[in-house]
């Protein structure tokens, strides 16, 4: 596929898709003959699993260590499971924390409708 092809798939700009490529965050994607880059479908695992880790919060830096370790072979899997575990304990956190966020909101969505609202002084003191 070309990168304009992979950009409409995954709604992820043609910049970032070379910025990915550039910092490691993808392995170079194979090209043409003429040098047109040629996305396969290992370039497009890698470019799901990045897409999926930053919706998720993952920092570009954790993801380049992740890479860099995939890439020094079987001897690193202990390494990417304690990272991936890690990260996953930040999402968790993260989540949780948007959670109570959420219950708030609703809470404050709920009294507007039921005509409830606390008032102004009251609201103070929370």
């Amino acid at each position: 596929m070309t990168i304009a092809e992979v950009s409409k798939k995954y709604d992820i700009t043609a910049d970032t898709l070379r910025y990915y490529e550039r910092i490691g965050l993808i392995p170079p994607v194979p090209r043409t003959k003429s040098g047109i880059r040629d996305y396969d479908d290992v370039s497009c695992g890698w470019i799901e699993l990045m897409i999926c880790m930053r919706k998720a919060g993952v920092q570009i830096e954790a993801l380049i260590e992740y890479v860099a370790l995939f890439h020094q072979g079987d001897l690193t899997i202990d390494a990417r499971k304690n990272l991936l575990i890690e990260q996953r304990e930040q999402l968790a956190q993260r989540m949780k924390a948007m959670q109570v966020s959420l219950d708030r909101l609703n809470d404050k969505i709920d009294r507007y409708e039921k005509g409830l609202m606390v008032t102004e002084k009251r609201l103070q003191k929370l």
